[in-house]
C-alpha cells in the first residue's frame, strides 16, 4: 500500500497552471519540486486541502480565483514611459523590474508591453484577475526527515513554487 499525503510527510510534484478561460498553460513546472506537508503554508489552502489523502499517481485539479491569492488587478500599479527614460537593462518584455519604496516596502514591476516609443511596466501579479485550474500529479510521498520538517523542504533547496507561479501559493 503506497503512503498517503499527510502532515510530516515529504512530498514530490509537478503542477500546471491553466487559465480557465482560455485553457492555455500559464505556467508548467516538469521538473519535481519538494515540500513537507504541514510544515508551512507555500500551497494555498484550497490546494493542501485537496492533497491531504493523496498518494503516489494521483492527479489532482484545484479551481482558483487568484483575486483571493494577489488581489484584484489595481490598474495603478500599470505605467507607461518614453523608452528612453528607461535604462537598456530593462528593455525587453518579461524583464523583473525590483523596487523600494520609501518605507522598504519592495515590488516587482513586469515589462508587459514595448514599442519604439513606449515601455510599460505592469506590478499587478501575472495571476490577478483570472480564475485558474492548478493541476498537480503527485510522484512521491515519503516520511520527512527532521531536518526537512524544519526546513518546510528539501535541505539546501527552498521550494520555488512562489517564483515558478510568481503563485504561490499562499
Amino acid at each position: 500500500m503506497s503512503e498517503t499525503i499527510q502532515d510530516a510527510k515529504y512530498i514530490e510534484l509537478t503542477y500546471k497552471v491553466i487559465d480557465q478561460k482560455s485553457g492555455e498553460a500559464l505556467i508548467e513546472v516538469e521538473y519535481p519540486i519538494g515540500y513537507v506537508h504541514g510544515a508551512n503554508d507555500i500551497l494555498a489552502p484550497a490546494v493542501t486541502e485537496e492533497l491531504e489523502g493523496k498518494s503516489v499517481g494521483d492527479v489532482i485539479e484545484v479551481p482558483i480565483d487568484c483575486d483571493q491569492i494577489y488581489g484584484p488587478r489595481d490598474e495603478a500599479l500599470v505605467f507607461t514611459d518614453y523608452i528612453e527614460n528607461v535604462p537598456e537593462e530593462y528593455r525587453e518584455i518579461g524583464t523583473t523590474i525590483h523596487t523600494e519604496n520609501e518605507k522598504g516596502e519592495e515590488r516587482r514591476f513586469i515589462v508587459t508591453r514595448m514599442d519604439d516609443e513606449t515601455l510599460t511596466v505592469d506590478g499587478n501579479n501575472p495571476l490577478s484577475g483570472r480564475n485558474v485550474i492548478f493541476k498537480l500529479e503527485i510522484l512521491g510521498v515519503r516520511d520527512a526527515t527532521e531536518e526537512e520538517i524544519e526546513a518546510g523542504g528539501p535541505i539546501g533547496v527552498a521550494p520555488d513554487i512562489d517564483e515558478a507561479l510568481t503563485v504561490p501559493l499562499q
